[in-house]
């Protein structure tokens, strides 16, 4: 049974709205809300403490965010999680990635370079005390990838490339954190960033590539019966 959840208080600058989307997308993107699920206004209102019309706005931008599908006067529900729909997301992320990394490698400065270590530091250590698919893990994946592209200059490139790793990550989640796995993510992370710290802009999009394609086969494996 769902627990309830404290009613929460509006953060400086952010309405209700704002406080039931970012509640909602994480419980989305965890799996606490799960794929499929009948979001009913009654129940998220007893679970998040907020009001039917800040929740059914909240609602509104997570469908056109990609992460809940509105059914007309049926309501709404978690968008279900799609191989075929993970596999054409990777291909956009592959595709914006690299040119990020291309950008960032080699427009970066010391500052980014300095990021870039830090960065790498935080996910080797997650890596090595935490599992994939947890929170802790989850940030320090995030961050890590967010920081390789970071000095690219583009805000659009930015804007696209982190919904795209939204999107990824329910499905990161379900891959990443199977049983069958026997990737060494720890490897696969520093060799990305030997590379992009050597400014190999090839080498580091290569690497990229084969580590998104990856979690795309491995959720492809986790799909079948």
């Amino acid at each position: 049974m769902d627990a309830i959840l404290t009613p929460l208080e509006p953060e400086p600058g952010s309405t209700l709205a704002d406080i039931a989307w970012s509640r909602l997308k994480r419980d989305i993107i965890s799996g606490d809300r799960k794929p499929g699920e009948r979001l009913r206004i009654e129940r998220l209102r007893e679970l998040y403490g907020i009001g039917a019309s800040p929740l059914r706005e909240a609602l509104q931008r997570l469908s056109a965010d990609g992460l809940v599908i509105a059914e007309g006067n049926r309501g709404f529900t978690v968008a279900p999680l799609d191989p075929d729909e993970f596999r054409d997301l990777t291909r956009a992320r592959i595709a914006v990635e690299r040119e990020a990394l291309r950008l960032a490698i080699a427009q970066g400065g010391n500052d980014w370079e300095g990021s870039v270590v830090s960065a790498s530091y935080l996910m080797a250590k997650a890596d090595r005390e935490t599992s994939p698919g947890t929170d802790a893990w989850e940030q320090a994946n995030t961050t890590f990838h967010r920081a390789m592209v970071s000095a690219c200059g583009s805000q659009w490139l930015l804007r696209v490339r982190d919904g795209l790793q939204m999107l990824a990550e329910r499905y990161r989640r379900v891959s990443v954190g199977s049983a069958r796995s026997t990737r060494d993510l720890g490897a696969e992370h520093r060799a990305i960033s030997d590379a992009v710290l050597a400014r190999d802009a090839e080498t580091a999009c290569a690497l990229t590539t084969e580590h998104y394609s990856k979690t795309e086969e491995e959720l492809r494996s986790v799909a079948q019966p």
